[in-house]
């Protein structure tokens, strides 16, 4: 069979996954908790509030008859919409489950319904129901929900980031929670789970630390450390808090398939201009000519797709890239969230590695085979849809009337970490041919001086008062601040690390002393500022600028009423010990 008559073939598979919807009522019945028999996939979380309503979605593997919120003396009936893409496979982690070893998609139902008349700085008590096809009715646990703070709301905001089911991560989110007590919002830059179609990732993976339960307190993941198991439960935030995501490289699923497994359909992202080549080449091909519509369906399935992270979460789709990126008011928060991820590439510039850097010898006479490098996901340049939309959310008056200027992205502008080379530009092919015109290599490079988030990016945020950028991707805490005063921070050391690259530790790079591939410090040319309370020390008792470890998790919380960040970390060998407030700056506002 031919690729594309393959590639057409899973396509029409894929199709048939299309989700419907429709509404139900259901009646008030007593209160049951979230149990390993509980028929809920999920507690009920929440999703972008309004002045006046709130958005509440959970999820169940049956379709059901009726579905609806109680909150206060008011019920809301829900719509249920079935997740396209989400499927298991014999990597997954589902012990009561049997799983195929090609993937099998898994019936997973999103309920949701908004909540609305809500007055802001009240707070409903709220439950959902849930009916099932033999009528039978179960509903969540008791939780709390409101409208949008108003500005002047003293309001705590975790900042988090890279869960990807890390062995710290719920670890983190419980110390989080009794640190600070209750937390009004989460605001996360990405990488929620490793790959995005695997369901088990999102609600029960059996190492018990998935997302969901991570971030509702029933996780249940045993951490060992120097021959000491202890258990983590996560912590209930998002039932009671609005979560805010971001699409992280994580979030994005590569070419579909019936037959690779889930990890390496998701390793298998292709540039979608690449796939826009071959379809202008032989449109014939596809067979789709002239429907648009199937066009687009027909370039996810070769290139990537953000499908189920878009079905997951309640983003509105009034933004020109639907729901990828969008921006958001809270109290006294304007929170912009940007589309800046890119494929993950393999540095090694070895002939057998599908690389950042090069093509594999053995596949370049099958360019449907290569990777197109370390190519971006959402275009952000100067010029692009999301670009020019950056610019007119950084002039609305939502923007300018905010205390607080923050945006949060997934790909670093500034840090030690790894993942911030090469420059954050598409790779420019570089192709070496003999005499004969044959094809020897297929070589990428990215030249700095086109890096989009310091060359367009930057420049307009700081340009419109943004006072925090807030990233993630590198898996360590670390922070900047600029010549106009624009705070950076990452704080993604949730679970585990890939290191700092600070004085003596290297990045893999293209090539040494060459100013596109910096493999120390930040490329980006700025100094880290060490925490301001309690660094981190080398073995010779230096101060620190970073945490990177697979022992010391760390987390941020804003407080809006003073515009303090706060780091925090806590050592999981010792789990008795205290967390410790290592660090705290405070964003200055000129309201």
């Amino acid at each position: 069979m031919s690729p594309f008559r393959y590639y057409l073939l899973i396509l029409a598979i894929s199709l048939l996954g299309l989700g419907l919807t429709f509404s139900m009522a259901v009646r008030e019945t007593s209160f049951t908790t979230m149990s390993d028999k509980s028929p809920f996939l999920s507690d009920p979380f929440l999703q972008f509030p309004t002045p006046t309503s709130v958005r509440v979605v959970w999820f169940t593997e049956f379709r059901g008859l009726r579905h609806e919120v109680t909150a206060g003396n008011q019920t809301y009936i829900a719509n249920t919409t079935r997740l396209s893409r989400t499927r298991e496979d014999k990597n997954s982690q589902t012990p009561n489950r049997e799983n195929s070893d090609r993937p099998q998609h898994r019936e997973v139902w999103r309920h949701e319904a908004e909540v609305s008349g809500l007055t802001p700085g009240k707070h409903v008590p709220y439950f959902v129901s849930s009916q099932r096809e033999d009528s039978e009715i179960s509903n969540s646990a008791e939780f709390s929900l409101a409208a949008t703070p108003k500005p002047g709301t003293p309001l705590k905001i975790l900042l988090t980031s890279d869960h990807q089911l890390m062995p710290m991560t719920a670890a983190n989110l419980q110390k989080a929670f009794e640190t600070v007590g209750a937390i009004d919002a989460v605001f996360h830059a990405g990488d929620l789970v490793n790959v995005p179609d695997r369901a088990s990732e999102w609600f029960d993976d059996g190492d018990g630390n998935a997302f969901f339960p991570c971030l509702q307190g029933y996780a249940s993941y045993d951490l060992e450390k120097d021959g000491v198991t202890t258990r983590y439960r996560g912590a209930p935030i998002i039932q009671n808090a609005p979560l805010f995501p971001t699409i992280g490289n994580h979030e994005v699923m590569g070419r579909y398939s019936q037959v690779r497994t889930l990890d390496e359909q998701f390793n298998d992202a292709i540039a979608r201009s690449a796939v826009k080549d071959w379809y202008d080449r032989d449109p014939k091909a596809a067979n789709i000519t002239g429907d648009p519509g199937l066009r687009e369906a027909w370039m996810k399935t070769y290139s990537f797709n953000t499908d189920t992270f878009e079905e997951l979460f309640s983003i509105p789709e009034k933004y020109p890239g639907g729901k990828t990126y969008y921006a958001a008011s809270f109290g006294d928060v304007r929170l912009v969230v940007l589309f800046a991820t890119n494929i993950w590439r393999k540095p090694q510039t070895d002939e057998t590695v599908k690389g950042r850097y090069q093509e594999r010898t053995d596949d370049l006479d099958n360019p449907m085979a290569w990777g197109y490098g370390q190519h971006i996901f959402e275009p952000i340049d100067r010029g692009s849809p999301q670009y020019e939309w950056l610019e007119r959310e950084l002039t609305s008056p939502e923007f300018q009337s905010a205390k607080y200027k923050i945006v949060m992205l997934h790909h670093p502008p500034h840090t030690l970490g790894g993942n911030i080379v090469p420059p954050y530009t598409n790779p420019v092919p570089k192709i070496d041919r003999d005499d004969d015109g044959n094809l020897l290599a297929v070589r990428y490079e990215y030249p700095k001086a086109d890096d989009y988030l310091v060359r367009d990016v930057i420049p307009l945020l700081e340009s419109a008062g943004v006072q925090l950028v807030y990233f993630g991707h590198s898996h360590l805490w670390n922070r900047f601040v600029s010549d106009r005063g624009t705070h950076y921070l990452e704080s993604s050391n949730v679970g585990n690390t890939y290191g700092a690259f600070w004085k003596t530790e290297r990045r893999k790079v293209l090539r040494e002393n060459d100013p596109n591939y910096r493999a120390q410090g930040d490329p980006n040319g700025l100094e880290p500022v060490f925490p301001s309370i309690a660094p981190l020390r080398d073995e010779s008792g230096s101060p620190l600028p970073y945490v990177a470890s697979n022992d010391i998790t760390a987390f941020s919380v804003f407080e809006t009423e003073t515009g303090t960040v706060a780091s925090y970390y806590f050592d999981t060998r010792n789990p008795n010990s205290e967390v410790v407030k290592f660090d705290e700056f405070q964003l200055h506002s000129e309201k």
